[in-house]
């Protein structure tokens, strides 16, 4: 049996069913038909997903970054409008 590609959807239900530990590890595996392991493993996945959403300042980073990317490219991109306004113009 080969490798089977689970959509982040999918990861998601199956990690958020374990963390509300109706149901044992072992039966949620065996209703989506997945390993023990891989439900363990998503659920930490989860998990450390939370924790970095709540640490301070990661997320204004994040978007400061974001803009910074976007500044320079909007500045390049002014600088080349402005250039070849100025060959069309000849």
């Amino acid at each position: 049996m080969g490798r089977r590609k689970h959509s982040a959807e999918f990861k998601r239900k199956v990690a958020i069913e374990a963390l509300k530990e109706q149901k044992t590890l072992a039966q949620i595996a065996k209703e989506y038909q997945i390993h023990p392991i891989q439900v363990s493993e998503w659920k930490r996945q989860l998990l450390d997903g939370c924790v970095r959403a709540f640490e301070s300042g990661v997320i204004r980073d994040t978007r400061e970054a974001e803009i910074e990317v976007l500044e320079r490219k909007v500045g390049r991109l002014t600088i080349e409008n402005d250039y070849l306004k100025k060959k069309l113009g000849q």
